[in-house]
């Protein structure tokens, strides 16, 4: 059957949207996930958040003077030392301190820091170093790497509707989805199973072909993990925000049978260089609420221990405020890392100095691929190596 040029750009629209992705539903199985089986959840803070503003050092006299209407005082900040505090939006995660469920890394960051928002996070990413363009992202070559022991289609998933740069490999690659329903939905609509369907032969159409072989196999596929959802569905009660539905998403298959490794999730808004007060209070307590409902669940189902949360942010703020009540582009950041299964706990590190700073801002002390090396030799129990290129002192958190 002739496969018309309308049809093909309309499939490859759908991959390039992130319906699909090649090798993604290859060998799709059912695996049953075994006791104790360690997952990562990603938390991306997009926009550059301020982590002087996050993890405070109320009792410094220059953070003050920098920041005169915007700091945070010490009466309002939750006190975790004599000398930190949290911001008074996180009263979930100061919780999870006190209970030994919280690392804090301060001065994250890395060596000539860039401070586009789009260069930094293509860095992240891709865990390159500031010189270096990779076109692969760090949990992709994870994905890349254990898929060649026994492939699995279902590894990582990110919840929203494009897959970013972090979860693309060589030859796997991550699945983007908002909602498992959803997703199942659009697969199910009468062209999208017509196309899937469709067989076609000639020789010098093998692009045509691949992409309505993976087409079948995304169709195919919609319905299990639709299954696995709705097996695990959690009966815990969720913010009704973006970030709490994206939490209850990944409860909901973490509880289930499916075998994901890595879930990416992201929030945006903390491009603060107006206003920054309101708005990252604003987005801390969406970011409290979710938190608080995940980890109650996870320790209700007995899977706190098997879950590792990550959050970071491309690059921090300048220590000094702004003429906006706001903070500019910055360098190093603060990290957060919980989980029931955290072997190291509280405040890692120090925060940077104050005085000290690289054109104003805060010197890194923590390579961030440090952090993704621990978490991949020590976690996700792989070749960091392989995966970074080259090795990194590990850190104490797990």
């Amino acid at each position: 059957m002739l496969i018309k040029r309308r049809s093909f750009i309309k499939v490859g629209a759908l991959a390039s949207a992130g319906l699909f992705t090649p090798n993604l539903f290859a060998n799709l199985g059912s695996p049953v996930v075994k006791a104790g089986n360690k997952v990562l959840v990603v938390l991306q803070l997009s926009g550059a958040n301020d982590g002087l503003n996050t993890v405070i050092p109320y009792r410094n006299d220059e953070y003050f003077k920098q920041r005169p209407t915007i700091s945070i005082s010490r009466d309002k900040a939750l006190q975790l030392t004599d000398e930190i505090g949290l911001n008074p939006a996180l009263t979930a995660l100061k919780g999870l301190y006190d209970d030994g469920h919280l690392a804090i890394l301060n001065g994250v960051g890395y060596p000539d820091n860039s401070r586009s928002h789009f260069r930094s996070m293509d860095i992240w990413e891709s865990a390159s170093a500031s010189n270096q363009y990779l076109q692969t992202g760090w949990i992709g070559r994870y994905l890349d790497q254990v898929n060649k022991v026994k492939e699995s289609t279902t590894r990582a998933i990110e919840v929203d509707d494009l897959l970013s740069l972090a979860l693309k490999g060589d030859q796997s690659f991550g699945l983007a989805l908002k909602d498992p329903k959803k997703f199942y939905q659009v697969t199910q609509s009468d062209y999208i199973k017509k196309l899937a369907h469709l067989k076609h032969t000639h020789e010098h159409e093998n692009t045509v072909d691949y992409l309505y072989e993976t087409l079948t196999r995304t169709v195919d596929s919609a319905d299990y993990i639709l299954d696995q959802s709705t097996i695990g569905m959690t009966k815990m009660d969720y913010p009704s925000t973006k970030i709490g539905d994206n939490f209850k998403t990944v409860a909901s298959l973490i509880f289930s049978d499916i075998d994901t490794k890595v879930y990416y999730l992201s929030l945006g808004g903390f491009d603060t260089h107006t206003g920054q007060v309101n708005r990252q209070d604003t987005l801390f307590k969406q970011i409290n609420a979710a938190l608080k409902a995940f980890t109650d669940d996870l320790k209700k189902n007995n899977r706190f221990e098997d879950v590792l949360v990550m959050s970071f942010s491309e690059f921090g703020r300048r220590v000094a405020q702004n003429a906006s009540n706001g903070t500019d582009h910055g360098a190093a950041s603060s990290m957060f890392l919980m989980s029931g299964g955290l072997k190291t706990s509280g405040l890692i590190n120090e925060i940077p100095s104050l005085t000290d700073l690289d054109q104003g801002d805060l010197k890194y002390s923590i390579d961030f691929k440090q952090v993704y090396a621990t978490i991949l030799n020590k976690w996700l129990k792989v070749d960091e190596v392989n995966i970074l290129g080259e090795k990194y002192d590990l850190l104490p958190f797990i």
